[in-house]
Formats: structure tokens, C-alpha cells, sequence
């Protein structure tokens, strides 16, 4: 599956290779954050709070300007999940914001978006998006 540019772009995230790899391992730039909840219209509060970071650890972040390695893998995982569920609903963010936002029953009635803790719930929320967009609903 291929994401869309568009969220990629306004982030900044390459999408893949050794440009993601250094630059997760630098730490994100909290342009990205910010672009993000620009892009998804969620509240940082959400975001944070789905990418499991304390409000004061996001603002002493938003103070520094950058987040750690593996804050950054998980803004990595959230901006993917956007990316994959926007490609799936055709380009619409509200659709596919509103999707990662309610149980849903491919996931054992879980939210998407409180599936980004482990790269393992990530994966198989993308890996459920691949199957709806091939039609394979088991």
C-alpha cells in the first residue's frame, strides 16, 4: 500500500529508508506534532494522549523542540496509521480520523488510534487496513 504524499509532505517524514531511520533516531522536530494535529484536525491532547505522552512531558517536548528516539517512532506510527486510513477512505482525512477514532470490530472492537503503544497493535491495525482495501473482511 502507498500512502498518501500529502501527509507526508506536510509532516516532513520521509516516508521510508535511511532519511526515516536517522531521522527518528535524531528525534522529530515538534513541526511534525504540530503538522500532524493540523493534518488529522485532533487536538494535540488526543494525539498525545494515543502516543501515550503525559501532558508535561509534551510540553517540556514543545519547550526542547524535539522528541526522543522512541517518541518519535511512535508520532512514526500514528502519521502511518493517518497516512494508511486516509488512502483507504480516498483522500478523506474526516472519514478516516473519524475510523481511527471508534472500536472497531477487526480489532476486537479497540480504537485505531489507542493501537500505536507497540509496533505489533500498529502493524495489525495496517495490516487490517490492507484487508479491507482488498475486501478480505475475516
Amino acid at each position: 500500500m502507498m500512502p498518501t504524499a500529502d501527509i507526508w509532505t506536510s509532516t516532513g517524514i520521509p516516508q521510508q529508508g535511511e532519511a526515516l531511520f536517522a531521522q527518528i533516531a535524531e528525534g522529530f522536530s515538534t513541526k511534525v506534532f504540530d503538522a500532524l494535529a493540523e493534518q488529522s484536525g485532533l487536538t494535540k491532547a488526543d494525539i498525545s494522549e494515543a502516543l501515550a505522552l503525559a501532558p508535561t512531558t509534551l510540553s517540556r517536548r514543545m519547550k526542547s523542540g524535539v522528541f526522543t528516539r522512541d517518541e518519535s517512532d511512535r508520532v512514526y506510527r500514528f502519521a502511518q496509521q493517518l497516512s494508511a486510513a486516509t488512502a483507504l477512505f480516498e483522500g478523506d482525512t474526516s472519514k478516516a480520523v473519524r475510523w481511527m477514532t471508534r472500536p472497531v470490530r477487526g480489532l476486537g472492537d479497540r480504537r485505531p488510534i489507542d493501537m500505536l503503544s507497540t509496533s505489533a497493535e500498529a502493524q495489525a491495525v495496517i495490516d487490517l487496513i490492507i484487508r479491507l482495501e482488498h475486501g478480505v473482511f475475516s
